[in-house]
This record gives structure tokens, C-alpha cells and sequence, in this order.
């Protein structure tokens, strides 16, 4: 006998399955995201009534989600997020596994064009990082932070978790070694010079000497957390923006590291193995070739850090 589909549960388990979806997702930042899109998706069902989870369903949330505008990579997380949702209750016996399948096949939203982008020129870049005073203690923390943001194009929660422990010299060069990167890839990240300079002017002065190299701090210039927030670096880079007439984000300056790295003669393959991409579509194309710690793209970004020496 075959069995009807099983209707989804949508009271208690539904919180359930929400923590099962976001307990699987390694990113703070996804899983943060994740929970925005299941919350929405959940309050969209209310308002609708509280339709079956179908992917009748679902491709009328898309729908919703497209009418009012939303960019394609943010539905398509959205959606990502849902068919986790429906993947879940799935394995939970709370949804067919038919159901379910239907979800998880709904097609994304395709992207239209080729975005631009936002990247800043080696005369803003160098601009920005040279904007924070490097005779306060503020100052050089953030030196630190927007050195490590463009000349290694750290994501801003990579920047976050960075420590001391992870720069070791490889092959007669300062790298930042097994680094944890989007979905737990591990990769090692080339440090130039006037980068490993400006975490070194900010660690002597901070008396930094293990743990995490970016720390808080109060309004007395004194240490108070054991590690700056990933929400903190985003308000650092839009202030010192700002004061640039600039209106960035940390994701511009690691656009803006790739950028510059190819604009210098930097390798594709080079780059997208400093950027820590799994698949070559951002980077055009992979050619498989090993990473070049020696001879790093990174190398040629031509920026100085000024005010001080080591």
C-alpha cells in the first residue's frame, strides 16, 4: 500500500527542526542568515493561513520573495535555507521523503548579467588602510584589521577567529596557516610584508602575545574581550569608509584584494587559491595548478603601511 504524503507539523517541531537545520551550519554568519530566512518563512505561513509545507508552497514564497524585489543570491539562500528545512523534517518523520524531494528540486533564482561588484583603486585602498591613526592604540588595532582585510582578503569572520598561532613561516614567508574558511574548508593564506608589520605594530603595543590578534576595545584604549566581533569589523570598515567618502563593506576589500591581485600579474589559479574559493566560477576558471607560497599574488599589491617601523 502506498502511503499518502505526510503533512508538516507546523507547532512545536517546527521550532525543532528549525534548531536541527541551524545547528548543521558551520558559518555564524549563515547560520544567523538561515535563521532570518526560516523566521520570515515561518511568519509568511502564518499570515497565510498556515498552508501545508508543500512546494505549492514554497515556489509561493519564492514568488512573494521576487515580487518585493529581493536580489537572486537572496532568495536563493532563502531557498537554501527552506530545503534544509524540508530535508530535516524529512529525516525526522515529520515530512514524506516525496515532499520533501519536491522542495529540495525547486530551481533558484537565475542571476541576470554579471554583477560589478564593489572594489576600491590601490590609491583608495592604501588611502583606507593608512586612514587610522597609528599613534593611538585604536588606530593600530584597526591598521591591523584593514591591512588583514585587503592584502590577504580574509573574510571578515576569518579576520574574527584570527590568532597569532596561525602565522608561521612556509617556504622562507610569513603565511597564516589552516585557516578555517566558508563551510570548514582549511586553507593557507600568504602575509605580506606591511601586513605582517601592521599585526605586529598593533600585537607589541597591545602586548599581544598568543590567542586572537584582533581584540576590543573600551573607550580607555584597554583590552576588554578576547576577540573583536565579526559585527565590530563591519562597523569599523564602514567608518573609516566614510571618512574616505567611501561606502564599503568587508566583502568589498576582499573583493577589492582580488582585484588588485590580477591588475598586479597575480595567476588566476594563485587567486582563488589565496581567496579559499571551491568553485572557479569566481574566480573565471581553475586550472589545478599548486599554490605558489614564494611567489605569492598578494605580493604585488604595491601598498605601504606608514607611521611606523617594526
Amino acid at each position: 500500500m502506498i502511503s499518502s504524503p505526510v503533512p508538516y507539523q507546523p507547532a512545536a517541531p517546527l521550532d525543532q527542526v528549525k534548531k536541527l537545520v541551524l545547528d548543521a551550519v558551520s558559518s555564524r554568519l549563515t547560520r544567523a542568515m538561515y535563521g532570518k530566512a526560516l523566521d520570515d518563512f515561518f511568519l509568511w505561513r502564518r499570515q497565510q493561513g498556515m498552508p501545508a509545507f508543500t512546494r505549492a508552497a514554497v515556489q509561493a514564497h519564492r514568488a512573494m520573495l521576487e515580487s518585493k524585489g529581493y536580489a537572486p543570491s537572496t532568495i536563493n539562500q532563502r531557498l537554501a535555507a527552506i530545503k534544509k528545512l524540508a530535508h530535516e523534517a524529512s529525516a525526522n518523520g515529520l515530512l514524506s521523503a516525496e515532499m520533501a524531494a519536491g522542495i529540495e528540486q525547486i530551481a533558484g533564482v537565475k542571476q541576470q548579467g554579471t554583477r560589478a561588484g564593489n572594489w576600491l583603486t590601490r590609491a583608495q585602498a592604501e588611502a583606507l588602510i593608512n586612514c587610522p591613526d597609528p599613534a593611538t592604540p585604536k588606530g593600530r588595532r584597526d591598521r591591523a584589521l584593514l591591512a588583514l582585510l585587503v592584502g590577504c582578503g580574509l573574510r571578515r569572520g576569518e579576520a574574527a577567529s584570527l590568532s597569532l598561532e596561525h602565522i608561521q613561516q612556509r617556504d622562507g614567508r610569513w603565511v597564516i596557516v589552516d585557516l578555517r574558511g566558508k563551510h570548514g574548508r582549511i586553507r593557507t593564506v600568504p602575509v605580506p610584508a606591511w601586513v605582517k608589520q601592521a599585526v605586529d605594530l598593533w600585537c607589541t603595543a597591545a602586548g599581544i602575545t598568543a590567542d586572537r590578534i584582533l581584540r576590543a576595545l573600551n573607550r580607555h584604549a584597554c583590552i576588554t574581550g578576547v576577540s573583536l566581533s565579526p559585527q565590530a569589523i563591519l562597523a569599523a570598515v564602514g567608518f573609516y569608509g566614510r571618512e574616505l567618502g567611501l561606502t564599503i563593506k568587508p566583502h568589498d576589500l576582499r573583493r577589492t584584494c582580488a582585484k588588485l591581485c590580477r591588475a598586479g600579474g597575480g595567476e588566476l589559479e594563485q587567486i582563488q587559491l589565496l581567496l579559499g574559493h571551491a568553485s572557479i566560477q569566481t574566480t573565471e576558471r581553475y586550472l589545478g595548478t599548486r599554490q605558489n607560497l614564494a611567489d605569492a599574488p598578494n605580493d604585488r599589491l604595491g601598498l605601504q603601511v606608514t607611521g611606523g617601523s617594526n
